[in-house]
């Protein structure tokens, strides 16, 4: 495996405002939540959100900067068996390189705000991007 230990660098674009102040506040998974929340995107990259009003939903992808980026292992939550698993074989936000993805609600657009329903980020959260959801594209049918 050649080149594997590549550099990157990553720009956050905005934060994502929540009133989860804690994992123990946060739901396990973003689409359980019923919460308002505000995506805000910092100024020099506002002209990116042109015409994301033609968007019911979003998919979102942040940085979990409060995670664990050294676990290899976790149990998920509503596993019956609680049984441990390797990090990439779960959600869990603890894993080497925590990048969250949610598909949120798109509710409306105040300036270089949006607000979102359905996410499980914390309060201060770095925005990583922000695509537009595609059922044809990825929703993949059993």
């Amino acid at each position: 495996m050649k080149n594997v230990e590549r550099r990157m660098q990553l720009t956050p674009i905005g934060i994502i405002h929540s009133p989860f102040q804690t994992h123990e506040e946060a739901p396990h998974q973003g689409r359980f939540s019923e919460e308002e929340c505000t995506i805000e995107i910092s100024e020099q990259f506002s002209e990116g959100l042109q015409d994301i009003e033609y968007s019911q939903f979003l998919i979102v992808l942040y940085w979990l900067d409060r995670a664990d980026r050294t676990a290899l292992k976790a149990i998920p939550p509503h596993d019956p068996c609680q049984q441990e698993r390797g990090v990439f074989a779960t959600r869990s936000p603890n894993r080497p390189n925590p990048i969250g993805i949610g598909v949120v609600k798109f509710l409306h657009r105040d300036g270089s705000k949006l607000v979102v329903k359905g996410i499980d980020a914390l309060d201060g959260t770095p925005l990583l991007d922000i695509k537009p959801y595609s059922a044809g594209i990825d929703c993949i049918k059993d």
